[in-house]
């Protein structure tokens, strides 16, 4: 029996099974942290996702600033994350009715505190 030279490679099975294990990874995954504090996040057409330990603050519809689900005022929240790493991720989720104030004050000391990895959470919009 003569061996002949591999020509080609035929890559649709491989392309098939990683197809099928992408499909597998998204339906059981969960991309986003869902918090405990009940939220009625903004809407918004592009999906951000992060894997990493993420911390997590939370604005409700009164203004009331919650970090790792404890209430705490704005000078308290700075006072926790003066000790952070500041290229540990942010996640930020704040309720849609919210006023803008309460987002930019959070916002603005995210920024004077020098932390660069701030995302915020919003819902994906259906169509």
């Amino acid at each position: 029996m003569e061996d002949k030279p591999i020509d080609s490679l035929n890559m649709i099975p491989f392309i098939d099974i990683m197809l099928v294990l992408r499909t597998i990874v998204l339906v059981t995954s969960s991309f986003i942290a869902s918090g405990r504090i009940p939220l009625a996040l903004p809407q918004a057409s592009a999906e951000m996702t992060e894997k990493a330990e993420t911390e997590i603050i939370e604005i409700d519809a009164a203004g009331q600033i919650y970090y790792d689900g404890a209430a705490m005022s704005l000078e308290a929240l700075g006072g926790k994350l003066a000790s952070l790493d500041k290229n540990a991720p942010i996640l930020l989720r704040a309720d849609k009715t919210l006023p803008l104030q309460g987002f930019v004050d959070v916002a603005a000391l995210l920024k004077g505190l020098g932390f660069g990895r701030v995302a915020l959470q919003t819902e994906r919009v259906r169509r």
